[in-house]
């Protein structure tokens, strides 16, 4: 049966006139008469906005109708453009298919533990209840498919891909390395909460912090930086001593016939290079001599000084050195800043020594005794290293110093000099180049910065099982080869220097310090990107594509049983961001 028409309804009258269309809009009555329906015009509302003609036409029809604001209710709302952003970056350069190829629960709470890592570094109690449906604290449980997990699947989660890390790492090499190529390699060590663990040990400590046990983990990466593989070591273990496990590892596990691998004085000792990196098993190195390899180079005559009087860098030979290539370089700006230094140490000494000669001169309490003023004048000279700079005098009542003048001109002669010492022919790199890679160890310094403090903080270890803390830090690791890519596809919207080639172009010489672009000298002063953007750290341009939330809304006319997830609009700085990376916050 045919629905009958309102009573009263909106008629629009539509005519053309000189090629221009009117629209008219008349309040209507429907009635019959005599049989016949006829309409009778209550009022003409043209003139009245469409959107309120529009309500008065669907009021008349029967619909309900509600304020704008009445008619969704958002149900949750929760951060999502950051995990867009991460998993978005991490499954575009295939990552999750390398951990592992089919999707699992294993594979999928890897994921989680990596983003997290990044996004909101915490404890795997925390970031169970992070990614469970009824406390998420971003949609990253929902895009992994992860709302009821717990932390015994993290843990779980972790074990298993403790047992992934050959061929994870197998596969980061074979992207990142070939034959020839350069391979950084350096230690570091991070503190460790408890006494449980077997690798646990006490050691030097990085970090500031001698009497708590430590950790050793040593990072490989390529020319660029880019981390490709970490080994775990208990805290007690030299580091010259890690260096034949990662030629071994280098060569045997990811197949590579020739190997140039960087590491700094302390890593490849003289003692290292004589046994475990030889030239007929593949190995190249670039390393650094220390100061007094440095000293007998000059008292022997190979190096002269005076060279440097107009230049920066030269390359010599020497006996001492024979099949290799000695890169001398020379630093003003270091040379000033070391000698700055090493006058505020020894005023600061001098300052400790005055006050134990005047207790060895006082009328009460006198300090006497050649044995306790020894004792308390060790002290002072080890506190800042500055003993060799002094000739002191100790007796049974007295006690008096001075500085060894021939000591500290002997030393600042030497200010701002270093060598680098290789086995790499000069036809395949320059002396320029050599230096070049030398100083690459910085970008792995940088990843340790982000691994310690800035952004991952795999410190403190509270783990007790050594597979454990090995998982936690291999974890770290991927997080930071995921995060090493977003930064380099950020860079337009943060402070990095996204035309590195524009500044090395300024620099004068590859000894003098590194340059940063004039872009990047603009963005830091201007504090905005060339399209008139505020630039960003990586941490706050996260956080703001956090705030581009997944809401979860019910319409009003629908009900609780149809919910509607909508998205927010993005910001031009996260559409920016968004595009940068190439990943899409549809998810």
């Amino acid at each position: 049966m045919a629905r009958k028409r309102p009573a009263v309804h909106v008629a629009t009258i539509v005519c053309k006139r000189n090629g221009k269309e009117y629209r008219t809009h008349l309040l209507r009555q429907t009635y019959r008469e005599g049989g016949r329906v006829r309409h009778r015009t209550l009022a003409n509302v043209s003139c009245l906005p469409d959107t309120i003609i529009d309500s008065i036409r669907r009021g008349l029809a029967g619909e309900t109708l509600v304020a704008p604001e009445e008619a969704f209710s958002i149900q949750r709302s929760l951060p999502h453009g950051h995990v867009a952003a991460v998993l978005g970056v991490l499954r575009e350069m295939g990552l999750d298919r390398v951990i592992g190829f089919r999707p699992s629960k294993n594979r999928e709470a890897v994921l989680a533990l990596i983003a997290l890592r990044i996004l909101s570094p915490s404890s795997k109690l925390a970031s169970a209840r992070a990614l469970c449906s009824e406390t998420a604290q971003s949609t990253l449980g929902e895009c992994l498919g992860l709302s009821g997990i717990d932390e015994d699947d993290l843990y779980g989660a972790m074990d298993w891909l403790l047992t992934q890390q050959k061929k994870i790492e197998s596969s980061l090499a074979k992207k990142h390395l070939e034959d020839g190529s350069l391979v950084l390699y350096d230690l570091t060590s991070t503190y460790f909460e408890g006494r449980c663990c077997p690798l646990a040990r006490h050691g030097y400590s990085r970090d500031g912090k001698p009497g708590k046990l430590q950790i050793e983990f040593g990072l490989l990466c390529n020319a660029e930086g880019c981390p490709v593989a970490v080994e775990v070591f208990a805290g007690n273990v030299a580091d010259p001593l890690t260096v034949r496990s990662q030629v071994e590892k280098l060569r045997e596990r990811y197949g590579l016939r020739r190997v140039v691998l960087v590491g700094d004085r302390g890593m490849l000792t003289a003692a290292r290079l004589k046994e475990d990196l030889r030239r007929e098993d593949g190995v190249d190195y670039i390393t650094s001599l220390r100061a007094p390899a440095i000293r007998a180079l000059v008292e022997q005559g190979d190096l002269q000084l005076s060279l440097f009087d107009e230049r920066d860098l030269m390359e010599i030979e020497s006996a001492q050195y024979p099949g290799e290539r000695l890169v001398v370089c020379r630093n003003p700006l270091l040379a000033e800043d070391r000698r700055r230094r090493r006058e505020d140490l020894l005023v600061a000494t001098e300052a400790l020594l005055a006050k134990i000669a005047e207790a060895t001169a006082r009328k009460k309490s006198r300090l006497v005794g050649k044995a306790a003023i020894a004792l308390r004048v060790g002290k002072v000279i080890d506190r800042h290293k500055m003993g060799k700079h002094f000739i002191l005098e100790i007796g049974d009542d007295h006690f008096a110093y001075v500085r060894d003048a021939a000591k500290v001109a002997e030393e600042a002669a030497l200010d701002g000099l270093y060598v680098i010492r290789t086995t790499v022919p000069e036809a395949e790199l320059s002396a320029e180049g050599v230096v070049g890679a030398y100083k690459g160890l910085c970008r792995v310094e940088q990843a340790f910065r982000c691994l310690k403090t800035m952004d991952l903080k795999v410190r403190p270890i509270h783990h007790h099982l050594s597979d454990r803390v090995r998982a936690h830090v291999f974890l770290c690791m991927l997080a930071y080869y995921v995060e090493w890519h977003i930064r380099r596809r950020w860079a337009p919207l943060l402070f990095d220097d996204e035309e590195p080639w524009a500044g090395k172009a300024r620099r004068a010489s590859i000894v003098a310090p590194a340059c940063r672009s004039e872009a990047a000298e603009e963005k830091a002063l201007t504090k905005r990107t060339a399209d008139g953007l505020p630039v960003h750290s990586f941490q706050t341009l996260l956080a703001d594509l956090a705030t581009l939330t997944r809401n979860t809304c019910i319409q009003v006319t629908l009900g609780p049983d149809h919910p509607i997830t909508m998205l927010s609009q993005p910001t031009p700085v996260q559409q920016r961001a968004l595009d940068l990376l190439g990943v899409s916050p549809m998810m």
